[in-house]
């Protein structure tokens, strides 16, 4: 087949010109198009001889196919957005009722396991922490490890659940690789917490539906062992890791009174915060300490008097959007199943990240399913009230009011005295503290510049902006920030505090406090201190007189007539909103004309609307 000329084939690619003839065609035309019936549409490219259709070239212009590319990606692009903003109220289905109810498996900061003396290990060799009674060998007995007590009845402190004094252990029958003994010893009948309740509010993350606060009741809270950990290989093979094993547990049995997907994500993130901060969990969702199982069933809502629909149990959701995603996905298929006269199935169904749909594990099983009984070979746990006592005594400062004390005596944002919290497993909230605590006594002990003007907010936001956001970004551009549970990272809590005090005191610019982050991030301080580091580099910021700033404003107003008749209206009153765009234009200029690395915008803008004031 003759190929196309190069310079047609070149005029396409480059410029997206095509023939005369409306296509990239060859100049001569093939046996086999005279010979065989051309569709209409093809006329016009494979007979150069032949008139065009009237109605083929007469009124639609020809479009080269690059540009018809770029148009069907930018419609595409246009449908997505449009999409997202009529998605953004995906929390309720109109004449639907949802309701949700959440398991949450969360493992206990403790060193033994539950039933046994073996320590508990996420990261060591696999099956190098078992023990006899962890692969149910014959003989082996469960022996209760009264440590594991505490971290739980902490947890449940944290949820305002009420202690009970007297919990049993059961025995929850089923039979599965992952269970050696063919049961799972758990608190069925006899939890030892009861009847709690958790609050959540907007700064939390709830459906805007819920208003300004919404209570979920928990149901229970109880002890139980983990199973073992598999490992799918290739060729259906699994691996297990029995370390797992016996590890103890926490479930949290919430109340079916969670009717919006985004209010049961914040549920499990509110969760999570609280056990972490009385130190109940060793890790959260990323790193597999917590695991969700979300009970999702849908009714009409014009009979608010009749029962729940049936439920269907999504199992092990590893992250918060996981569980709002799938309870929206499993909400939609029971609704479309139940609006074409289906029924929904009792079941327990999957989900993966990523998917838009849930997919069908098993049928649902029941209580006689699992054959409950309770365990003969371990006692009844007795709590003792002074237990109780003192662990509500040194709980210390719960998230909530951690987060109003942020927002009240700080001046924080809600969110981000939220984001400070949770922000690298609580330890860059305990990093804020640092930087605050040095950066204040910096402040106190700097006799030279006491009352300077603040020019960079109070030290509370400071720190606050620069904990959050600027190191944010190092860690989003860059390596890990490698910050331990202590609140220290590759950026010394001393090095930060030092460079906010140099900001605060207008010593340094906010240009050359960032470029240091860098520089301390990247360890090239060579072992010099920051004061010391600024001295020898030269990067003082050493700000112009009023009298250079009032210099470089003249010179800024140079040829600006028509800006400044906007502020003369305004000085005129023939118009009341002041041109701030207008003053920050000028005070662009001012900054782009004079020396940038002695100049303050802020200063700037002082002296500009001064001067401003003068001319007009």
């Amino acid at each position: 087949m003759p190929r196309i000329p190069t310079g047609e084939l070149a005029r396409y690619l480059l410029h997206g010109n095509l023939g005369r003839n409306g296509c990239l065609r060859l100049q001569r035309t093939s046996s086999w198009a005279k010979k065989t019936p051309t569709p209409k549409l093809l006329v016009r490219c494979q007979h150069s001889s032949a008139a065009p259709p009237q109605d083929a070239t007469a009124s639609t212009p020809i479009v080269p196919f690059r540009k018809q590319l770029r148009d069907q990606a930018k419609q595409a692009k246009e449908s997505g957005k449009k999409k997202k903003k009529n998605n953004a109220d995906n929390q309720t289905v109109p004449g639907w009722e949802l309701t949700v109810g959440i398991e949450i498996h969360a493992q206990l900061n403790t060193r033994r396991k539950l039933f046994s003396p073996a320590t508990t290990s996420f990261n060591d060799t696999p099956n190098s922490h078992v023990a006899l009674f962890d692969l149910a060998m014959p003989g082996s007995q469960p022996v209760f490890q009264p440590a594991t007590l505490i971290p739980a009845v902490r947890a449940a402190l944290a949820l305002n659940c009420d202690i009970q004094r007297v919990s049993r252990f059961d025995r929850k029958h089923y039979f599965h690789w992952d269970q050696p003994s063919g049961y799972q010893i758990t608190q069925y009948y006899e939890p030892f917490a009861r009847d709690g309740q958790i609050t959540l509010r907007p700064r939390d993350g709830i459906a805007p539906q819920d208003g300004e606060s919404i209570r979920v009741g928990i149901k229970q809270v109880q002890m139980e062992q983990d199973t073992a950990k598999t490992t799918a290989q290739p060729g259906g093979m699994h691996w297990l890791d029995f370390n797992r094993v016996g590890v103890p547990l926490v479930e949290i049995i919430t109340l079916p009174e969670i009717h919006h997907p985004a209010t049961a994500a914040a549920l499990v993130r509110k969760i999570q915060l609280l056990l972490k901060a009385v130190d109940a969990c060793v890790s959260g969702m990323e790193a597999g300490g917590l695991r969700a199982d979300v009970n999702v069933s849908v009714r009409r809502s014009d009979d608010p008097s009749a029962p729940l629909g049936t439920r269907t149990e999504i199992k092990n959701l590893s992250s918060f959007k996981a569980v709002e995603d799938a309870i929206i996905a499993e909400r939609d298929r029971q609704i479309t199943l139940l609006g074409s006269g289906g029924v929904v199935e009792g079941e327990t169904r999957g989900w993966s990240l990523g998917s838009t749909e849930t997919r069908r594990l098993r049928g649902k099983e029941g209580e006689v399913d699992y054959r409950y009984m309770p365990d003969p070979d371990l006692g009844p746990v007795i709590i003792d009230d002074a237990l109780v006592r003192h662990l509500e005594g040194t709980m210390g400062v719960l998230p909530d009011a951690e987060a109003d004390e942020l927002v009240q005596s700080y001046g924080m944002s809600a969110r981000d005295a939220m984001a400070l919290m949770q922000q690298d497993g609580g330890a860059r909230i305990e990093y804020f503290y640092k930087v605050l605590g040095q950066l204040r006594a910096l402040i106190e002990s700097d006799t030279a510049s006491a009352g300077a003007v603040d020019a960079a907010g109070t030290p509370e936001l400071l720190a606050a902006n620069w904990c959050l956001h600027e190191l944010g970004k190092l860690a989003e551009t860059s390596s890990d920030l490698e910050m331990t549970p202590d609140g220290e990272c590759r950026v010394p809590s001393s090095d930060l505090a030092e460079i906010l005090f140099h900001l605060h005191q207008r010593r340094i610019t906010g240009r050359i406090a960032k470029e240091l982050l860098w520089v301390i991030f990247r360890g090239d301080l060579d072992g010099k201190a920051v004061s010391e580091f600024l001295e020898d580099e030269g990067l003082w910021f050493r700000e112009l007189s009023d009298e250079e700033y009032l210099e470089i404003a003249d010179e800024a107003l140079e040829g600006e007539e028509k800006v400044l008749g906007d502020f003369r209206h305004v000085k005129e009153g023939k118009k009341k909103a002041y041109p701030e765009g207008k003053l920050m234009f000028l005070v662009g200029k001012m900054m782009r004309a004079g020396p940038e690395e002695r100049m303050d915008p802020k200063s700037a803008a002082r002296v500009m609307r001064q001067r401003l004031e003068e001319v007009v």
